[in-house]
Protein backbone atom coordinates (compact mmCIF):
# COMPACT_ATOMS: atom_id res chain seq x y z
CA UNK A 1 0.00 0.00 0.00
CA UNK A 2 1.06 3.07 -0.92
CA UNK A 3 -0.74 6.24 1.12
CA UNK A 4 1.42 8.96 -1.09
CA UNK A 5 1.39 12.31 -0.70
CA UNK A 6 -0.42 13.85 2.48
CA UNK A 7 -0.32 18.11 3.30
CA UNK A 8 0.24 18.53 7.01
CA UNK A 9 -0.72 21.76 8.96
CA UNK A 10 2.36 24.22 8.57
CA UNK A 11 3.54 23.56 11.95
CA UNK A 12 4.04 20.34 11.55
CA UNK A 13 7.88 20.72 10.05
CA UNK A 14 9.14 24.03 11.26
CA UNK A 15 12.61 23.12 10.19
CA UNK A 16 13.26 24.26 6.41
CA UNK A 17 14.62 20.61 5.57
CA UNK A 18 13.30 17.17 5.26
CA UNK A 19 12.72 15.18 7.76
CA UNK A 20 12.85 10.96 7.33
CA UNK A 21 11.04 8.94 10.08
CA UNK A 22 12.28 5.28 9.70
CA UNK A 23 13.83 2.34 11.71
CA UNK A 24 16.92 0.36 11.49
CA UNK A 25 15.73 -2.86 10.26
CA UNK A 26 13.59 -0.89 7.48
CA UNK A 27 14.42 -1.98 3.56
CA UNK A 28 12.47 0.68 1.99
CA UNK A 29 14.25 3.34 4.95
CA UNK A 30 17.49 2.25 3.97
CA UNK A 31 16.47 2.48 0.22
CA UNK A 32 14.72 6.40 0.48
CA UNK A 33 17.59 7.63 3.00
CA UNK A 34 20.43 5.87 -0.10
CA UNK A 35 18.82 8.11 -2.61
CA UNK A 36 18.40 11.38 -0.87
CA UNK A 37 22.66 10.91 0.06
CA UNK A 38 23.30 9.78 -3.54
CA UNK A 39 20.94 13.25 -4.31
CA UNK A 40 23.44 15.24 -1.65
CA UNK A 41 20.17 15.90 0.31
CA UNK A 42 20.12 17.17 3.56
CA UNK A 43 17.93 15.96 5.84
CA UNK A 44 17.13 14.57 9.56
CA UNK A 45 16.91 11.08 9.82
CA UNK A 46 14.44 10.20 13.28
CA UNK A 47 14.55 6.87 13.97
CA UNK A 48 11.40 5.59 15.86
CA UNK A 49 12.55 2.93 17.70
CA UNK A 50 14.45 5.05 19.59
CA UNK A 51 12.29 7.98 20.21
CA UNK A 52 8.73 7.32 21.23
CA UNK A 53 7.32 11.04 20.71
CA UNK A 54 8.54 10.55 16.68
CA UNK A 55 6.65 7.29 16.83
CA UNK A 56 3.64 8.59 17.99
CA UNK A 57 4.03 11.60 15.12
CA UNK A 58 4.18 8.74 12.38
CA UNK A 59 0.79 7.26 13.69
CA UNK A 60 -0.58 10.35 14.22
CA UNK A 61 0.23 11.58 10.37
CA UNK A 62 -0.70 7.91 9.23
CA UNK A 63 -4.02 8.23 10.96
CA UNK A 64 -3.03 5.17 13.04
CA UNK A 65 -0.45 3.47 11.08
CA UNK A 66 2.67 2.95 12.18
CA UNK A 67 4.09 3.23 7.82
CA UNK A 68 7.44 4.17 7.21
CA UNK A 69 9.45 5.61 6.22
CA UNK A 70 7.51 8.79 6.16
CA UNK A 71 9.12 11.73 4.90
CA UNK A 72 8.01 15.52 5.92
CA UNK A 73 9.42 17.86 3.20
CA UNK A 74 9.49 22.11 3.92
CA UNK A 75 6.28 22.26 2.21
CA UNK A 76 4.57 20.23 5.05
CA UNK A 77 3.92 17.22 2.18
CA UNK A 78 4.77 13.86 3.37
CA UNK A 79 5.81 10.82 1.21
CA UNK A 80 4.65 7.35 2.77
CA UNK A 81 6.62 4.53 1.70
CA UNK A 82 7.55 6.27 -1.65
CA UNK A 83 9.84 4.42 -4.50
CA UNK A 84 12.58 6.01 -5.67
CA UNK A 85 10.90 7.41 -8.55
CA UNK A 86 8.14 9.42 -6.47
CA UNK A 87 10.78 10.65 -3.91
CA UNK A 88 13.34 12.05 -6.79
CA UNK A 89 10.20 14.19 -8.44
CA UNK A 90 9.37 15.43 -4.75
CA UNK A 91 12.92 16.73 -4.44
CA UNK A 92 12.89 17.97 -8.24
CA UNK A 93 8.90 19.91 -7.33
CA UNK A 94 11.07 21.35 -4.41
CA UNK A 95 13.64 22.54 -6.15
CA UNK A 96 11.51 24.26 -9.20
CA UNK A 97 9.48 25.67 -6.28
CA UNK A 98 12.54 27.27 -4.69
CA UNK A 99 11.73 25.97 -1.46
CA UNK A 100 14.92 25.72 0.39
CA UNK A 101 16.90 22.06 0.18
CA UNK A 102 20.24 22.17 1.14
CA UNK A 103 22.94 20.09 -0.51
CA UNK A 104 25.34 18.65 1.74
CA UNK A 105 28.88 19.60 1.45
CA UNK A 106 31.12 17.80 -0.86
Amino acid sequence: MRPGRKTLMAKDNKSHKIILYGANWCGDCHRSRQLLDDLKVEYEYIDIEKDSEAAKKVVEINKGYQSIPTIVFPDNHVLVEPSNDELKKEIDHLKDKNIIVVHKQM
